[in-house]
C-alpha cells in the first residue's frame, strides 16, 4: 500500500494575529539588544519623541528604523545629529499598524571618540560659561624672560625639543622642568602638582632657595601628539582652573598644530606644537642682542648731542660774564684815573707857592737889612713849613687813596658775590634791580660765585608801601 505523505495545511493567520506573534518573538529573542550604527535622517517630533534611521557603520547598505521616545531622549548627555556613531540599546518591535521593523532605543551613547569628543565640547561649554576663556584674563607674555618653567614629561620628546629650541635660540635663559605624566588616569593629578610646584618658584624667595637666577616668568606646559583619548589629561577640569590659577603666563603647546585642548583655551598662549611654544616664549638672544646694540648707539648719539649744547652754553654764559668782568673793570680804572688826578693837584699847589715865594723874597731884597734879616727868618720858617707840608699831604692822600681802593674793591662784583648775593638778569642779560622788571612765567639768569642758575619766576610780589 503506497500512501503518499500530505503535510499539514499551513495554520492562516489573520494579519494582527501575525504581527503579534511576530513582536512577541522578536520581544522574547532581542530583547534588550545593543546596536552599533551611524544616525541618520534624525528629526525630533513635537511630542518630544525622536525617530532615525540607524545605517551600518561600517558603510554597508544595511539600515534600520529606529524610535528614541521623549523620556528616554530627555536622559541623554549628547544632542544626537546626523552622521555620529552610536551604540544603541533597546529591544527590537514590530509597528503592527504598519508592519514595520524597528528598534526602540531606551539608551543612546556616542561610540569611539565620538564619546570623547561629546565630553570634551561638554567640559568647553561649562568652563566657558565660567569665564576661564575669557580673553581679558590673558597675559603677555615676559618681553625677555631669564627664567622658564616646563611641565612634561621627562622622556618625552616633548621636553627634548623645547630644551633643544631654547638652548638654540635663547642660552641665556634658565629652563627648569616640573616633571609629570601626559597621559593616563593619574596625568591630571600630576599636571596639577607641577604646575603648582612651579607656582611656588615665582617667589624670590623660593627661586634663590632652589638656586634659579631669579624667579619663573612664564610656563610651557607641552606634549607630543596623539589621539583625543591620548591627551584627554589635558582636558581634566582641576588641570584648567590650575593653569588659570598660575601667577605667571602660561604657553600651552599639546600635540600637534590640529589638535586642540581646554588647556589651549585656558593657556595664555597657544602654540601649535612644544617647539613652536619654546619659540615663542624666548626671543633669539642675536636678536636681542642687536637691539641694544641698537640702543646703545642711540643713547650715545643722544649723549653726545646734549653735551654739545651743554657746552655751547656753557661757552655762551662765559662769554658773558668776561664781558661783564670788563664793564666792571673798566669802571673800577676810570676811578682810579680821576683818584690819581686829584691826588696830583696838592704838588701843583706846592708849587704854586714856591713860586709866590721867591716873588716874595725878591720884592724884600731892596728893604732893610733888620726888616730883610726879619723877613728871611720868617720866609725860612715858612719855606721849612711848605717843605714838610708836601709829605705829610702825600702820605695823607696815599692812605685816603688805599681806603678808596680796599672800599672799591669790596664793591667789586666777584667780591659781592662772595658773601652770598647773586646777580640777577633777564634772558637778554640785562641787569634787573625792580620786581617790576619781571613777569611771572619769566625766564631768569643767577650769576652766583662758582656759577650761573637757569631759572623760572613763579611768581612776583613786591613789598608793602612804607607808610
Amino acid at each position: 500500500m503506497n500512501d503518499a505523505f500530505t503535510p499539514p495545511a499551513p495554520r492562516v493567520w489573520s494579519v494582527a494575529g501575525l504581527s503579534r506573534a511576530v513582536s512577541d518573538a522578536l520581544a522574547a529573542r532581542f530583547s534588550p539588544v545593543a546596536v552599533r550604527g551611524e544616525i541618520s535622517a534624525f528629526s525630533r517630533a513635537a511630542s518630544g519623541h525622536c525617530y532615525f534611521t540607524l545605517r551600518d557603520a561600517d558603510g554597508g547598505d544595511a539600515q534600520l528604523k529606529s524610535a528614541l521616545f521623549r523620556g528616554a531622549a530627555q536622559r541623554l548627555s549628547f544632542a544626537p545629529r546626523d552622521g555620529q556613531r552610536v551604540v544603541v540599546r533597546g529591544r527590537m518591535a514590530l509597528y503592527e499598524p504598519r508592519g514595520d521593523l524597528q528598534l526602540v532605543a531606551e539608551s543612546m551613547a556616542l561610540d569611539g571618540e565620538g564619546a570623547w569628543l561629546e565630553r570634551f565640547m561638554q567640559l568647553k561649554a561649562r568652563l566657558a560659561a565660567a569665564g576661564l576663556f575669557d580673553a581679558q584674563r590673558k597675559r603677555p607674555l615676559p618681553p625677555v624672560p631669564s627664567v622658564l618653567g616646563v611641565v612634561c614629561s621627562a622622556q618625552a620628546a616633548a621636553w627634548h625639543d623645547v630644551a633643544t629650541a631654547l638652548q638654540r635660540r635663547a642660552p641665556h635663559v634658565q629652563v627648569v622642568l616640573a616633571p609629570s605624566l601626559v597621559q593616563g588616569s593619574q596625568a591630571p593629578e600630576q599636571l596639577v602638582a607641577a604646575l603648582r610646584q612651579l607656582a611656588g618658584l615665582t617667589l624670590p624667595e623660593a627661586a634663590r632657595a632652589a638656586g634659579l637666577r631669579g624667579p619663573v616668568q612664564a610656563v610651557l606646559l607641552v606634549r607630543g601628539g596623539g589621539s583625543l583619548e591620548d591627551l584627554w589629561a589635558f582636558n581634566d577640569e582641576a588641570v584648567a582652573r590650575a593653569i588659570v590659577a598660575m601667577p605667571v603666563p602660561v604657553v600651552s603647546g599639546v600635540g600637534h598644530e590640529t589638535d586642540f585642548s581646554i588647556a589651549d583655551f585656558c593657556a595664555d598662549l597657544r602654540a601649535p606644537t612644544p617647539t613652536a611654544a619654546a619659540e615663542l616664549a624666548a626671543r633669539p638672544q642675536a636678536e636681542l642682542l642687536a637691539e641694544l646694540a641698537a640702543i646703545r648707539q642711540r643713547l650715545s648719539t643722544v649723549a653726545q648731542q646734549r653735551l654739545q649744547l651743554a657746552q655751547q652754553r656753557t661757552d655762551h654764559l662765559a662769554q658773558r660774564l668776561d664781558d661783564q668782568r670788563q664793564w666792571a673793570l673798566h669802571g673800577q680804572r676810570q676811578r682810579l684815573a680821576e683818584l690819581a688826578a686829584r691826588l696830583g693837584r696838592p704838588s701843583q699847589r706846592l708849587a704854586q707857592a714856591r713860586l709866590a715865594l721867591q716873588s716874595l723874597a725878591q720884592g724884600m731884597a731892596g728893604s732893610a737889612a733888620a726888616q730883610r734879616q726879619q723877613h728871611q727868618t720868617h720866609l725860612q720858617r715858612l719855606a721849612d713849613t711848605f717843605a714838610q707840608a708836601p709829605p705829610r699831604n702825600m702820605q695823607w692822600q696815599r692812605q685816603h687813596l688805599s681806603g678808596l681802593a680796599a672800599r672799591l674793591n669790596a664793591l667789586a662784583p666777584q667780591q659781592v658775590l662772595q658773601r652770598g648775593y647773586a646777580w640777577v638778569a633777564d634772558a637778554q642779560g640785562r641787569a634787573l634791580t625792580s620786581v617790576a622788571q619781571v613777569q611771572a612765567g619769566q625766564q631768569l639768569q643767577a650769576q652766583l660765585r662758582d656759577g650761573v642758575l637757569q631759572a623760572q619766576v613763579l611768581a612776583v610780589e613786591p613789598n608793602p608801601p612804607q607808610s
